[in-house]
C-alpha cells in the first residue's frame, strides 16, 4: 500500500469504518511506514482532543421555538397553496426543516466555530504531549550538531529545514523527527531551555511575505507562530512566554 492510499484511508481507520482486510492493509503499512504512523496517532489524538468540553457550544436560548414558529407558517403557507398536494406536505416541512436549522446556526453562532489557526493550534498540543509522554518518539534523530540533524531530513522531505544550534545562547539544539501536521510531512526540531523542552514545527508557507509572530496559550501551553523565509513556523513548550518569544527571536535572526 502506497502511503498516498494510507493517508486517504487514516480518516476512516480512525473512525472504524473499513473493513477488517482494509484495516489490516492500513494497520501493516504504518507498522513500516513512521510518517503514516505519526499521521495516525495526530488523527487519534485530536480526535479525543476534540472531545474536550470547551470545545462543544450550547445551542442559543430560544432556538427551538423559532424554529417550531417557523415550521408552523411554513406548514400553513404550504397548505395554502397546494402547488405539490397534501401528499408532498411532510417532505416540504422536512426541509424546511433542516435548512432553517443549518441557517440559525449558521447565523447565531458564526463567530464560536474554530478557525483554521485554532484546530492547528490544538493539533500542535496533542502533538507535543505526544512527544512529551513517548520519549523513543521525542526524536528520529539525536544530535545537538546542526550539520547533523539537517542532513538527516535529506530524502524524507520535500522541502530543506533550516536548523540551527541555540546553545550558547541557552536554547540548545537537542534533535529532531518527521511529523505529519497540517496535512502534510513536516520537520520537528526539539530544543531544551533548562528542563523544558520546546518543539519548533517547520513546513513551506502557501505564500512568501513575512509574518509577525501570533502567540496563543492551550491547556497550559505557550504557541507562537510566524512566517519568514518562505517558511512556516510553529513552536510550542510549556515554557514561560518572554523566553519562549526570546528564544523565536533567536530562530527568525538566524534566517
Amino acid at each position: 500500500m502506497s502511503c498516498q492510499t494510507a493517508q486517504e484511508l487514516i480518516h476512516a481507520y480512525v473512525d472504524g469504518e473499513l473493513d477488517l482486510a482494509r484495516s489490516l492493509e492500513v494497520g501493516q503499512h504504518m507498522q513500516e511506514c513512521q510518517v503514516c504512523a505519526s499521521a495516525y496517532h495526530n488523527q487519534a489524538a485530536l480526535r479525543s482532543a476534540f472531545k474536550d468540553s470547551s470545545l462543544h457550544y450550547s445551542v442559543p436560548v430560544g432556538l427551538e421555538k423559532r424554529i417550531r414558529s417557523s415550521l408552523r407558517r411554513e406548514a400553513k403557507s404550504e397548505a395554502g397553496r397546494r402547488v405539490f398536494g397534501w401528499r408532498w406536505l411532510p417532505v416540504g416541512v422536512g426541509l424546511a426543516f433542516v435548512l432553517l436549522m443549518a441557517f440559525v446556526i449558521w447565523r447565531a453562532m458564526p463567530g464560536l466555530r474554530p478557525s483554521g489557526d485554532e484546530l492547528l493550534a490544538q493539533e500542535m498540543v496533542s502533538n507535543h504531549v505526544r512527544s512529551l509522554q513517548l520519549e523513543n518518539h521525542r526524536t528520529d534523530v539525536i544530535s545537538s550538531d546542526q550539520h547533523t540533524v539537517k542532513p538527516w531530513f535529506d530524502g524524507k522531505l520535500d522541502f530543506a529545514p533550516p536548523v540551527k544550534d541555540f546553545s550558547s545562547q541557552g536554547f540548545p539544539l537537542i534533535g529532531g523527527r518527521l511529523e505529519y501536521l497540517n496535512n502534510r510531512a513536516v520537520a520537528a526540531l526539539i530544543y531544551q531551555r533548562q528542563k523544558h523542552y520546546i518543539n519548533l514545527y517547520i513546513w513551506p508557507a502557501q505564500q512568501s511575505n513575512v509574518t509577525g509572530e501570533v502567540g496563543t496559550k492551550r491547556q497550559g501551553y505557550n504557541l507562537l507562530h510566524w512566517t519568514n523565509s518562505g517558511m512556516t513556523y510553529w513552536a510550542i513548550s510549556d515554557l514561560n512566554g518572554v523566553e519562549l518569544h526570546e528564544f523565536a527571536r533567536l530562530v527568525q535572526e538566524a534566517q
